[in-house]
This record gives structure tokens, sequence and C-alpha cells, in this order.
């Protein structure tokens, strides 16, 4: 089956089919059982421990995924927002081949690659003034920790301020910042940061004046050293937040001494229609992480800072952030090449008109489907909110993968249908999806 990468979904068998079904329980079988405990399938007399209706990727390309089966998808997760400009874009297959004949491997910090000097470049021309410092890392978490560890050295205090519905990665240092699940800290909390303060999410002019106030309050302490905010809550459910909370909690930040992070590792390079939200938002960050989409589907991630607060790295002792394959070669090539996708094939405009005209597509449609309770998003980064009704979102997710269209979902309970699609999109597959949306959402409940 050819595969444009612009195609509608084709599904020849009910996911999971035979062969999905085969590699599902290989993996079970394989991979250490992490999530919840879920009762054993059983088929043909043999138990298997695998997700409902879950499909095993076998290829893909543009917004489309192939499975094992041959059922050919509409990509509307994009890796969790990490396919920012589609599967097997040409450019990135092109810069993927003519690198990977150069250099696969320099001495990371030591001796470090063209390629790896090149994107630094490029990284710190993102920040408005001047100056700018950048570590690279391999995943969001590797950028939320270098962005903990420059505000500790920056400030001398260990606290941390983040907001429950929050997620930026599950290494240690992002951990203790996780406010998605208390699950996912619990059972490693003696080994996690203790100086971690949690506030609700705003998701509106009231509840954003009572959070800035109680910022202020925690600040006031004395202890903590770090903001650390996303300035969309992504996995948490796609909160847009009231406009101008941003900039007033970066200010209270300020006034007590803490640097101010914001983890634009989803919303940034133009996934939220804008190139770094916060700064579209008036705000300029002490630091910004950047991932997913950064590196073309390599792993690749950033902490960007500004001049004064990267400059406390500078110490007498050796204090380092670095790893093997931070700043990788095949890495940084497919990052630098990235950033000149999105920048002349003008993605961040068009993420913030044609996501935008979607989000109001998916509102009309939705309108009369009494289980949705909201549409929200900029951009494309959208999320259909079932309310208080936890796993709604997952019961969405295999509805809307039978018809042929792969989502995600979030919210602390799930309860949130995201949608991520690249931004590279073509049209057409948006009113397919808008057409049978009412429908797959109206299944929920039945």
């Amino acid at each position: 089956m050819r595969v444009t990468g612009e195609d509608a979904p084709h599904i020849v068998t009910l996911p999971p089919g035979p062969q999905s079904l085969t590699w599902l329980v290989r993996g079970t079988r394989a991979a250490a059982p992490m999530g919840r405990a879920r009762q054993a399938d059983v088929r043909g007399g043999v138990a298997r421990d695998v997700p409902p209706d879950s499909i095993v990727y076998a290829t893909a390309k543009g917004a489309n995924v192939t499975d094992v089966d041959g059922n050919r998808y509409v990509d509307f997760a994009a890796g969790f927002g990490a396919m920012l400009i589609g599967h097997g874009h040409p450019t990135i297959l092109r810069v993927l081949e003519l690198q990977s004949a150069r250099l696969l491997q320099a001495l990371g910090d030591v001796f470090p690659s063209d390629a790896k000097v090149a994107l630094l470049e490029r990284l710190v021309a993102l920040y408005p003034e001047p100056g700018a410092r950048a570590i690279i890392g391999q995943s969001g978490s590797d950028a939320v920790t270098a962005a903990l560890k420059t505000a500790a050295l920056a400030s001398g205090r260990p606290g941390v301020l983040a907001f429950h519905g929050a997620y930026h990665g599950l290494s240690y240092a992002p951990l203790a910042a996780c406010g998605l699940r208390e699950g996912y800290r619990a059972p490693f909390s003696d080994q996690l940061n203790a100086h971690v303060t949690f506030l609700d999410y705003p998701r509106d002019e009231p509840s954003a004046a009572e959070v800035l106030e109680r910022a202020d309050v925690a600040l006031r302490a004395g202890e903590i050293g770090a903001v650390l905010v996303e300035p969309i809550l992504g996995r948490g459910g796609v909160i847009v937040p009231p406009s101008g909370f941003l900039a007033a909690l970066a200010r209270v930040a300020k006034e007590r001494g803490a640097v101010f992070v914001a983890d634009e590792i989803w919303t940034g390079l133009g996934r939220s229609g804008a190139m770094l939200r916060s700064f579209d938002d008036g705000v300029v960050p002490d630091v910004v992480c950047l991932g997913k989409g950064l590196g073309g589907g390599l792993p690749a991630s950033a902490c960007v800072g500004s001049a004064s607060v990267m400059a406390s790295w500078r110490r007498d002792d050796e204090v380092v952030d670095t790893s093997t394959f931070a700043g990788a070669p095949l890495a940084c090539a497919a990052a630098i090449a990235t950033l000149d996708v999105i920048r002349r094939e003008r993605l961040v405009e068009r993420s913030a008109e044609l996501g935008g005209a979607f989000v109001g597509q998916l509102r009309d449609a939705l309108r009369d489907v009494p289980l949705v309770t909201d549409v929200r998003g900029t951009g494309f980064m959208v999320g259909i909110d079932f309310g208080a009704r936890p796993g709604a979102a997952s019961r969405a997710q295999r509805n809307f993968l039978r018809r042929g269209y792969i989502v995600s979902t979030g919210g602390g309970r799930r309860e949130v249908v995201v949608l991520t699609p690249p931004l590279t999109i073509a049209k057409p597959l948006l009113e397919g999806f808008v057409a049978i949306v009412a429908e797959a959402c109206r299944e929920v409940g039945e």
C-alpha cells in the first residue's frame, strides 16, 4: 500500500489485528510491566496481558502511520507531539543521510562536533536578549534537569515552585516537580527533592489571582529558587491560562529572587501557534526548556538561558551537565534541519492560522455532544475535555483508533483527548477528523 503522508484512514482489520496482537504479546513478555495491573485478555484460550485496542507501528510518512496489519491511520498524536514536522520529512532524511556519512559521534563537550556548535548557535539565537547560552540534552527530562540545576546554582536555593497537573519528565529532578499523577512520584519520594511546593494551575482570571497570591507567599519564605511552569499545561489536559498570568508569575519570581523557568518542550517551536509561547505572551523567561519536536524525530533537547543566569555554571570547582550522547552529531544535524523547515515552510504561522480554525470547527462539531464539556487550545495543541469522567478519553481514544485516527490522552484522570498533529498536516485530513469527531465522542457514553 503506497502511503503519501496525506492519505485518509484505511482500516483492513479492527485493531489490534493479528500481527499487532502477536507483537504486543511478545512485548509484554520482554518489557517491564509498568502501569496499572490489567486483567489478562483471553483469546483462543491463551491469556495475553495486552492493552485493549493497541497497535504496533510498522511505517510512517507525513501524517500517516501504518501498523503491522496494514491499517493506515492519520496521526493526531505525532509521538506525543514530537513528530512536529511529520514522519520522515524529506529534509530530515536527506540531512541524516549526509551526516551519517560524515560523523556519528564526537567526544561530548571535550571535543564537540561542528554540528553541535552550529546547533548551539541556532538555539541561543531564539532567545531575545544577547549573550544567551544553551545546554544540549537528549530528552525533555534532560532539559528540565539542566534548568533546575541552573536555577539552584544561580539562586543558591533548593526549592521549586511547580503546578498540579504539570508533567516535566520522569527522571529524578523533574519527577519531584511532576504534578500530573501522585503515583508517578510516590514510590520514589524519599529519593526526590523534598523542597517542592505545588499550586493549582489557573483556568480563569479569579483562579489566576489566587494562584499568584499563593505563589508570592511561598516565594517570600526564601527557600524557592526556581519557578517551573508550562505556558500551557500539556499532558495535564491542554489548559490555557488566562492572559497575563505568565507575565505576572514571572514578575513575582523576579521580585523574590527566583529563576523563572518556562517548560516549552511541548508548546515551543510552533506547536502552540508561536515559536515560543512564553515570548508570545510577553515574557522573557530566565531559562527556556525545549525538546520533543526539536530533533525532527531524533532525541534532542535544550536548556537555553540568559547570560546572567547561565553564568552561574562558571565556578571554582568543576560543575557540568552533560552525557555521552548529548549533542550527538545526527541529532544536532536533524535539529538544525527542523528549525530550517519550521522557518522555510512558515509552520508557526500555519499552526496559528490552521490550528485556530481547527479548534473552531471542533467546537461547532461537538456543540451538541453533552459528554464534552470543553474544547480548548491554541495552534495545533488541542484538548477535548470530558469533565468529571475518569477514563473517558481512553475510551474515546479507542473509538478514534477504530476509525483510523491516532490520538493521545491527558488530564490526571485521563479525561481529556489530546490532539497534537504534525504542523504539516494536510487540511483535508483535519476536515476528515472533524467529520467523525462527534460520533466517536458520543460513543464514549454508550
